[in-house]
């Protein structure tokens, strides 16, 4: 394959990246305090060492000269903040050109393992971040928030409900202004919750289907990394652990011991370095079916008035159980919120007052026009 100039500049724009990390890591080395995580950062740096040894190879093989290094003004500036107020302010930011170059490595044939390398000291940064902000044993789980349990599917159908409530309450409502009669209410009702829960519900599919297929591909890409590159895999591992506080032998003994075990080694892995866990990725039919009932039951509420009475009477009923429902519907998610029951129940009945008056006002002023 010949390699084109548009390559050799690329390869050099690599190294001269690559050589900004090395520097970097190693000012963040010297003004560490803590030897421990001193020694983390050395390792980046050695890490990083090895991506712009091969860049440097790729130039000298294809005649091309590997360009002189000076470290630039974002590598300085970086080295004195963590001189001057520590690492840990610097972390989040240089976690996050870890990503970037990520992103470009994966675009690039050549690059080979760097991507995940990457990705993983990423991963590395962000647990030293949080070992630092959080206590210890949060530290251990650090990587659990993203579950979302059986306190994450109460709160989706709660909320669920909520748009089911809200938005046909104001629909009823608007066209009951309109006067017209009490059976075509009760079809818009209705069309209304249908429409609306199954919306709903292809809209979760797609979502969690979508999310499900991009860590099944992630899941894939470290499995291919973990057979191509043992031990660079057992080398970002053996970084993240030691990022949370355990001592660089042990760290290393305890990657290479569950790398060893291909059962578990995928397992871990999707955990500690993309934050993922397998077993709780999620069943898109779940999550629609769930969407549709939890907007169908809220979207329900006012519609049955309107089934067992008629006239004017139908119209209040509907009307007063919505009221309630909505203020008993935020009182509950104060429970999320961590405001007071009367506070968030009034607040949402306000809300659904406010969108219910507009609604009424605009189907008052359209069924003026038309009679």
């Amino acid at each position: 394959m010949a390699v084109s100039r548009s390559d050799l500049r690329r390869y050099a724009k690599n190294y001269l990246k690559e050589q900004d990390g090395i520097a970097l890591y190693r000012a963040m080395a010297r003004a560490e305090q803590e030897p421990a995580r001193s020694e983390i950062f050395e390792k980046l740096a050695v890490a990083e060492e090895r991506h712009a040894a091969k860049w440097a190879h790729l130039l000298k093989t294809n005649g091309a000269k590997v360009p002189s290094y000076t470290p630039g003004s974002r590598v300085r500036v970086l080295g004195w903040f963590s001189r001057q107020f520590g690492t840990q302010h610097v972390l989040p930011v240089v976690s996050g050109l870890e990503l970037r170059d990520q992103d470009a490595y994966a675009q690039q044939v050549e690059a080979g393992g760097m991507s995940a390398e990457e990705r993983g000291h990423s991963r590395t940064l962000r647990v030293m971040h949080l070992h630092a902000e959080t206590r210890p044993e949060s530290i251990l789980n650090s990587d659990r928030f993203h579950r979302s349990g059986y306190g994450g599917s109460l709160r989706a159908a709660v909320f669920g409900a909520n748009d089911g409530l809200l938005s046909n309450f104001s629909l009823v409502i608007g066209v009951s202004a309109a006067n017209v009669e009490p059976r075509f209410v009760l079809v818009t009702g209705v069309a209304g919750l249908l429409a609306g829960a199954f919306s709903m519900g292809a809209g979760e599919y797609v979502s969690v289907r979508s999310q499900r297929e991009l860590y099944e591909e992630q899941i894939a890409l470290e499995q291919q990394e973990l057979e191509m590159s043992p031990a660079e895999e057992k080398e970002e591992l053996a970084l993240i652990y030691q990022a949370k506080g355990i001592p660089g032998a042990q760290a290393e003994e305890l990657a290479e011991r569950i790398l060893s075990n291909p059962e578990t080694a995928i397992d871990t892995l999707a955990r500690e370095e993309l934050g993922l866990d397998p077993a709780s990725l999620g069943s898109p039919w779940a999550a629609a079916i769930s969407s549709f009932v939890s907007f169908a039951v809220g979207a329900a509420i006012p519609v049955v008035p309107f089934v067992i009475f008629s006239g004017p009477a139908a119209f209040f009923v509907s009307t007063g159980i919505c009221g309630l429902a909505l203020f008993a519907v935020g009182a509950f998610i104060s429970v999320f919120t961590g405001k007071t029951l009367l506070y968030s129940g009034m607040r949402m009945l306000g809300i659904g007052a406010m969108a219910a008056g507009i609604t009424y006002v605009i189907g008052r002023l359209l069924g003026v026009s038309v009679n």
